[in-house]
This record gives structure tokens, sequence and C-alpha cells, in this order.
């Protein structure tokens, strides 16, 4: 089985769990931050994708890093997953969650990447912004990257608006050094 398939396996189990649990919306939110938390930490990539350690550790990492604070359901699913071995795949695996769950509600997934959280009014305003930029209804999920300095970072499939403070100053670089 390709690994692409292999993925998309997973994203439509843990789809299908969390409608059937009806907490698809929640699960989905809590699995992409989760999600991204382990592309952004080292350390906890390390510690649930190292093969020298043991399943009973990585379930004492979950267990630490999640707690109460995401629904049980979740906690399972990523249990599940760290289990199988797949942790190294958890985000390529909640990004087709995610997709599914957008899709179920005739919508398409929007990822927003900005330098600090946001509010839900401005999450609804960059969803409308996207949907006017796009022509489609966007569900934007955010992710907070200091990367990002400022401004906006958003993927919407293939399409990417960058409008982040990096990208422009990557650009006046370049304009200088040829001017100059």
């Amino acid at each position: 089985m390709e690994r692409r398939e292999l993925i998309h396996g997973y994203a439509t189990a843990l789809f299908q769990v969390a409608a059937a649990e009806g907490a698809l919306d929640r699960v989905s939110d809590e699995l992409f931050a989760v999600a991204k938390s382990l592309e952004q930490s080292y350390d906890l990539h390390v510690a649930l994708t190292d093969i020298n350690v043991p399943a009973e550790r990585k379930q004492a990492v979950i267990d630490e890093l999640l707690g109460e604070r995401v629904a049980p359901v979740t906690r399972n699913l990523v249990d599940f997953v760290v289990s199988q071995g797949r942790a190294g795949d958890l985000s390529e695996i909640v990004d087709g969650l995610a997709r599914l769950a957008a899709e179920a509600r005739n919508m398409v997934l929007a990822e927003v990447r900005c330098a600090v959280p946001v509010d839900e009014d401005l999450r609804q305003g960059l969803a409308e912004a996207l949907s006017r930029a796009t022509g489609r209804t966007i569900e934007v999920k955010v992710v907070v990257d200091p990367g990002v300095i400022g401004g906006v970072y958003a993927k919407v499939g293939d399409q990417v608006i960058d409008g982040t403070v990096r990208r422009k100053l990557a650009e006046l670089k370049d304009r200088l050094e040829v001017g100059g």
C-alpha cells in the first residue's frame, strides 16, 4: 500500500470515529492543534516517534500533554496513531481528517499561519476574505507560528496567499540587491 493511501486510510478512520462520537468539529480542531504542536516541537516529535522510547513512556507523554484539555476521543485517537507507529505521520493524517470534515460541510480547508492567536471574529473575517479571494466557502484552521513575525500566510489547497512581514522583507531585500 502506498504511503498516501495509508495516510488517507488513517484520516478516514479518524473522521469516522469522530463523526460517530458526534464530536467531529471538536475532535478535528483539537487534533489539528496537537498535530501542529508536534510539528513545532522537536523534543515532542522525538518522544513520540523514536522507536527506542517505550510505548508506556509515549502514553505518559500524551497523557501529560493532553490531560483533560481535550475530549477523551481526541486523546484516544492520538494514542491510537502513536501506538501504530504513525506519530511521524500525525500531521498529514490530521490534515486529511480536517479536509474530510470541511468537505462534509461543503467547505474547503484553509490553513492560516499567524504570529499570534486570533479570536473568533478575526477567524471569521479571515474565512470571509479567503472566500472572496478563492470563490469557495472556507473553513479556517489557524496555526500560531512565531516565525511569521507579522501578517498572515494562508494555504487553500495548492493556492498560497503570503501576506507575511517575512515575505515582504525578503522582497525588499531582493529589490535592494538588484538595485544596489
